[in-house]
C-alpha cells in the first residue's frame, strides 16, 4: 500500500560536514515528487535516507506516521530505480522481474500473474524471454522499473534513471514512467538535475541547494513564481535586472536603471518606496515596442518555434555574473526577425514577471510565497 512521507529537521552529517542541515519535507501519498538541484546539493542524498542506505544523524523521516530511522533497509518495503539500471545480465526479462517476489516466497501462480500483469503495464511483454544485452537503453530502464514496481512497495525511489540515455529517448521514458506512476498510483519520490524533465512529469518539486529546500511547489508555481532568485534561474532562464520601486498616489511601480517603469498591480503591501529590488524577467516576458528598454542583438539562435535571441544591456543596468541576456520570439506570431546588430525597445509584461528584494531572497510578488 502506498504512503506519505514526512522528513521532520533532518540532518546528514559526513564527519563534520553537514551535508544537509535542517530538512522538512510532506510528501503526499500517491503523488510524484521530484527532489531537483544542481550536483552536491544534497538530492541523492536524501532520497538514499529515505531508502535506508545513509545513516539519519537527526530529525525523523516517517512513513505515514510510523517512524523508520532505525528500520534497515530491506524492511522498509521500497522498491529503487537507479541511474545504471542495476539489472542482472544473466537473467531474462522475466526471470530479472520476478527476483524480488522470489525472495518474498510468493506462490508460483501468484507470481506469474504479477510479472505478466507489469509486464503489460511497462510494455515490455513480448521481450519477457530476452537477456538484458538484447535490450535497448529504454526496454532496459522498463525492466528495472517493472523490478521495482512488481513486489508493491509503499514507496518508489528513483534516482537520476535517465540520465544515461539519448535525448529522444530521455522524453520518450519520462512520459512511460509517469504513465507507470499514475495507473499503479505509487508515491514515487524522483531525483533530477533537469529542469524540464522535473517540469515535465512531477505533481510538486522540492528544489535543493546547499541541501536547504528552497521552494516546494507544482511545477507552474514554481517557474511562475519563484521564491528567490535561485529558484528563478536555476528552472528555466531568467534576466536579473536592477530596480527601484516607486509608489505614486497609491499606485505602485517598478523603475529600471534608465528610467523605463511599469505598474504593477500584484506587489505585496509592505514593499516601500524608494526600495531598491531585482526585476527578474524570463524570456517570453518581454514585448517588442516601439518605446521601453533600449536593446541590441548580439546573437540570433533560430530554433523551430522560435527564434532566441542575446541581447546586450549596459552593465549598469544588470546584475553582475549573468552568462547571457536573452529574449525569445515566437515565430508564429512575429512579423520580423531580427539580426545581429539590431536595435530593439523592449517593454516587459508586468503580471508575468517577478520582483525580488535587493539580496535575492524573497519575492514580493503577491502569492508567491504558496
Amino acid at each position: 500500500m502506498s504512503v506519505s512521507i514526512k522528513a521532520s529537521n533532518v540532518i546528514k552529517k559526513y564527519g563534520d560536514n553537514v551535508v544537509i542541515p535542517d530538512l522538512n519535507l510532506d510528501i503526499r501519498n500517491g503523488e510524484f515528487f521530484t527532489l531537483l538541484g544542481p550536483s552536491g546539493c544534497g538530492k541523492t542524498t536524501f532520497l538514499r535516507m529515505i531508502a535506508g542506505f545513509n545513516s539519519i544523524e537527526g530529525g525523523e523521516i516517517s512513513f505515514e506516521d510510523k517512524v523508520i530511522n532505525d528500520i534497515p533497509a530491506h524492511k522498509r518495503n521500497i522498491g529503487m530505480v537507479f541511474q545504471n539500471y542495476a539489472i542482472f545480465p544473466h537473467l531474462t526479462v522475466k526471470q530479472n522481474v520476478e527476483y524480488g517476489l522470489k525472495l518474498r516466497k510468493l506462490p508460483k501462480e501468484e507470481m506469474e500473474k504479477k510479472v505478466a500483469d507489469i509486464l503489460k503495464v511497462v510494455k515490455i511483454d513480448d521481450y519477457k524471454d530476452r537477456l538484458p544485452e538484447r535490450l535497448s537503453g529504454g526496454q532496459q530502464q522498463r525492466v528495472a522499473l517493472a523490478r521495482a514496481i512488481v513486489i508493491h512497495p509503499s514507496v518508489l525511489l528513483m534516482d537520476e534513471p535517465l540520465s544515461n540515455l539519448d535525448a529522444k529517448l530521455r522524453v520518450e521514458m519520462r512520459s512511460a514512467i509517469r504513465d507507470v506512476q499514475k495507473e499503479v498510483g505509487i508515491t514515487t519520490v524522483y531525483v533530477t538535475h533537469d529542469q524540464e524533465e522535473a517540469l515535465a512529469i512531477s505533481d510538486r518539486i522540492a528544489v535543493m541547494k546547499d541541501g536547504i529546500v528552497q521552494h516546494v511547489g507544482t511545477p507552474e508555481q514554481i517557474y511562475t513564481r519563484p521564491k528567490n532568485i535561485f529558484v528563478s534561474t536555476f528552472i528555466g532562464h531568467s534576466n536579473l535586472f536592477k530596480g527601484i520601486i516607486e509608489i505614486k498616489e497609491n499606485n505602485k511601480y517598478v523603475k529600471f536603471e534608465k528610467g523605463y517603469k511599469v505598474k504593477m498591480t500584484n506587489l505585496k503591501d509592505e514593499v516601500k518606496d524608494g526600495q531598491k529590488v531585482v526585476i527578474a524577467v524570463r524570456p517570453e516576458e518581454f514585448i517588442l515596442s516601439n518605446s521601453g528598454l533600449e536593446t541590441k542583438v548580439k546573437t540570433a539562435t533560430f530554433l523551430g518555434r522560435y527564434t532566441n535571441y542575446e541581447i546586450v544591456f549596459n552593465s549598469k543596468e544588470i546584475l553582475d555574473g549573468q552568462a547571457s541576456i536573452e529574449l525569445s520570439q515566437d515565430i508564429g506570431t512575429s512579423e520580423k526577425i531580427y539580426s545581429e546588430g539590431d536595435s530593439l525597445y523592449l517593454e516587459v509584461n508586468p503580471k508575468k514577471i517577478n520582483v525580488f528584494t535587493e539580496d535575492g531572497e524573497e519575492n514580493l510578488i503577491k502569492g508567491s510565497e504558496n
